[in-house]
């Protein structure tokens, strides 16, 4: 495949993981710009896109700045999935599309989508059929390690053969969802058993000195996908990146949190208007959550009704 742009990527692949309500336009930006090598989409919908496209097409719209950028898909309908490759295909020409096998959220999990779907592997594979038949860009999955026992592997093996790049193995199971730690040999089997397949490993990337641990303990695997531990700190593939090449990585102060703060902020409003501050909240929140007086700054921040109000609490922070 000429445009699979995986094949390009140096290793160990940094990648931002998608997150629903997380990873928009703006926060895709300024994740690339600290060092991401790829980004994904928030997680979108085939079905809406099947029968009312335009709100969901203005959430997938991205900016060179993101690429290479991935979209991520969920549902239920093979019909569905295979219309919705092709409206993305054609109207947002992202780098890539990725098909949600791992979501392990009540609502998704419900209707028979995300990591439901491990557990219908004739529809997953239907699902997986319909996207490639209908892009010609790279595929990839998102998956997690099983749903009541780790049968990853024998959900891959059954969709082997077709011709999906990627595959990002959230490190735990259904029903331990975000807690406990992540299981990553899992990837690293999938790794040898599927060598021409480009997998990455996630769950639980907090930090920089954990992402180096298992890297260094999973060699195989050809990168990470990191979530929770951009959030406050979107710098963390920067900092990776500097401790694996040099023993060492930058720590970040407050000025240069004043900066990213605002800089999102300005990011997201020209994006999403006075709903993106609305939306900002929960970032200014993680941004500042580990420096002194934290909690009074929050306060002031989640009641700014501006940009020149979040900049004024900004300049004024005394730690």
């Amino acid at each position: 495949m000429k445009n699979n742009f995986w094949l390009g990527l140096k290793k160990p692949i940094l990648a931002l993981a998608p997150m629903a309500g997380i990873t928009d336009s703006s926060f895709r930006i300024i994740c690339r710009t600290y060092g991401a090598d790829v980004v994904y989409s928030e997680m979108a919908s085939a079905s809406a896109l099947f029968f009312n496209p335009e709100k969901t097409l203005k959430l997938l719209s991205f900016s060179s700045e993101e690429s290479p950028y991935v979209v991520q898909l969920f549902g239920n309908n093979p019909e569905h999935f295979a219309k919705a490759a092709e409206i993305v295909s054609q109207k947002i020409r992202p780098q890539g599309i990725d098909i949600n096998f791992g979501c392990p959220a009540r609502k998704v999990f419900s209707i028979k989508s995300g990591c439901s779907l491990m557990e219908n592997k004739k529809n997953a594979r239907k699902i997986l059929e319909a996207v490639l038949k209908n892009t010609s860009l790279p595929v990839s999955i998102k998956i997690r390690t099983g749903i009541k026992k780790k049968n990853a592997v024998e959900f891959v093996q059954h969709l082997s053969d077709l011709p999906f790049r990627t595959i990002m193995v959230h490190g735990r199971t259904y029903q331990e969802k975000f807690s406990g730690p992540a299981d990553f040999q899992i990837a690293e089997e999938l790794k040898k058993i599927f060598p021409d397949k480009i997998v990455l490993g996630n769950g639980g990337i907090l930090t920089p000195q954990y992402a180096r641990e298992v890297l260094e303990k999973y060699p195989l695997l050809d990168g990470l996908g990191i979530a929770r531990g951009t959030w406050g700190k979107p710098f963390i593939f920067r900092q990776i990146k500097s401790l694996l090449a040099k023993d060492k990585y930058p720590e970040i102060d407050f000025e240069e949190i004043k900066k990213i703060i605002f800089w999102h902020a300005k990011l997201i409003q020209k994006n999403k208007g006075s709903q993106g501050l609305l939306e900002m909240r929960k970032h200014l929140a993680w941004y500042i959550k580990r420096f002194p007086g934290a909690s009074n700054l929050r306060k002031k921040l989640i009641q700014a009704k501006n940009l020149k109000e979040i900049k004024k609490n900004l300049d004024s922070y005394v730690g």
